[in-house]
């Protein structure tokens, strides 16, 4: 019986470990384009300023 439950977690530990390699990855993704966006509201907002065109909604 030993045999039996040492070969389902070396069968189910393949997934899960790409299971949390793929969270992480989406996760960081995410978060970098979340920061991209708001890099660029920055940018705008100050450009906008700068010409002297009323602030973005």
């Amino acid at each position: 019986m030993e045999n039996f439950f040492v070969a389902a977690l070396w069968a189910l530990l393949p997934t899960v470990v790409l299971g949390v390699f793929f969270y992480f990855l989406l996760r960081s993704i995410l978060r970098a384009d979340r920061n991209e966006r708001k890099a660029y509201a920055d940018v705008e907002r100050e450009e906008r300023a700068r010409l002297g065109l009323p602030p973005k909604a």
